[in-house]
């Protein structure tokens, strides 16, 4: 049995593939025929799903079962908080340049990144 932290990092994990994947529960239940409770209990962390659930989901957003089960937080350096942005993989799809649940445009991500570059520049 999964314990509360494994529940919440499953969550948190699924969670952040239907945004990326621009998909919503109603989607997953029906693509996946989940039942609508045992989904939503998943979501909320009040349940942890089998092992071919998992492998299901991973499938479904083309990703490891890993990406879905382990807390990806956690990070083995230490930062200093002087580290450069790698803006190029921040505005990637893999990044976190999405608005609303969509990817955003490259004309969008060009003019964010130059604004960045700007805001970093005057901050020297």
């Amino acid at each position: 049995m999964a314990n509360n932290k494994s529940k919440q990092i499953f969550a948190d994990n699924l969670r952040y593939y239907m945004n990326k994947n621009g998909k919503n529960g109603t989607n997953i239940i029906d693509d996946l025929n989940i039942k609508n409770s045992t989904f939503y209990n998943w979501l909320s962390a009040e349940t942890y799903p089998r092992i071919d659930k998992i492998e299901l989901l991973a499938d479904y957003f083309g990703i490891t079962k890993a990406d879905l089960v382990e807390d990806k937080t956690k990070t083995n350096k230490k930062s200093t908080g002087k580290e450069p942005v790698d803006l190029d993989k921040a505005l990637s799809e893999e990044g976190m340049a999405m608005f609303d649940g969509q990817p955003l445009s490259e004309e969008y991500k060009r003019a964010l990144l130059a604004m960045l570059n700007t805001m970093k520049d005057n901050g020297k």
